[in-house]
């Protein structure tokens, strides 16, 4: 009587165990690290780390730890701009269209209208051409669809004022020395007299199509550029500029640093390290 007890027991247990799920069993920064993955994609970043426990579930813990956990759980920036940050940084990546819409879905969950997250994808034609903005407002399209069918409404948010007969270069002018009241002069000074147009399509598409739309902060619009060049990892004296003019309009240093770690879970350690150095490089310049 006492053996089958014991083993009525002991089958007890183990069942009891076997039912316990993988997350309960997790480390404390894994907890930490789901709960802001439910706050920043909900369903989205569920489907993405289910989707890896029958090839690589470490990988899918990883993620969870370092990404949502350690990073993401930080305080330095807000989750709204970390998550224009990442959604710039996929954008001109253009070689990740699932984390792509996982983190569209994120900026929309974390404070940005559509029209927000229209105009950081329809910036980083700027930095990264066309082809990634087109494939990035794709994605963007289909993301709404998404969640209009599972009855999300979002909030559409305030157009782009058009601006109706304007000088174009003074515009673009203007823009670019609110970022640095030195800097049209020196784009002047180095490409003039080789290529004049390139400053002139710079200043007209850059800074008066583009930069000098009014419904994308310029906070934001410096913080979608600072990712973009640093995922990119092939722009330094335009990253190197780009900080500085972050810094200028109110981009706090460690505010800065926070894009940094946060592109070492989008681009990789290594463009971390390197966009770090720019910024090393930009405070021993100031």
């Amino acid at each position: 009587m006492k053996l089958v007890l014991i083993i009525l027991l002991l089958t007890f247990n183990i069942n009891a165990i076997s039912q316990t799920t993988p997350r309960e069993m997790h480390s404390q920064r894994f907890k930490l690290g789901w709960e802001k993955l439910k706050e920043i994609d909900g369903e989205a970043g569920e489907r993405v780390i289910k989707s890896l426990e029958d090839i690589s579930p470490e990988l899918g813990k990883f993620i969870i730890e370092y990404a949502f956990g350690d990073i993401y759980s930080r305080e330095g920036l807000d989750m709204k701009s970390k998550e224009i940050a990442v959604v710039a940084a996929l954008t001109a990546m253009c070689n990740a269209e699932p984390q792509l819409k996982v983190h569209i879905n994120g900026a929309l969950n974390t404070g940005s209208t559509i029209n927000e997250v229209k105009e950081v994808i329809l910036q980083m034609s700027v930095y990264s051409g066309f082809p990634s903005s087109i494939n990035g407002m794709n994605a963007l399209r289909e993301v709404l669809t998404e969640r209009q069918e599972n009855g999300i409404k979002d909030d559409v948010g305030k157009a782009a004022t058009k601006i109706i007969k304007i000088d174009r270069l003074t515009l673009g002018e203007k823009e670019l020395s609110a970022l640095d009241s030195m800097q049209v002069e020196k784009l002047k000074n180095i490409y003039d007299d080789f290529s004049p147009e390139l400053v002139q399509f710079t200043l007209e598409y850059g800074y008066a199509d583009i930069f000098s739309r009014d419904n994308l902060s310029k906070k934001h619009r410096q913080i979608a550029t600072i990712s973009a060049l640093t995922a990119l990892g092939t722009a330094k004296p335009q990253l190197k500029f780009h900080i500085n003019a972050g810094i200028n309009i109110g981009i706090t240093v460690d505010e800065i640093k926070e894009i940094m770690l946060l592109m070492s879970i989008y681009s990789g350690f290594p463009s971390a390290i390197n966009g770090t150095n720019v910024l090393k490089e930009v405070l021993s310049e100031r």
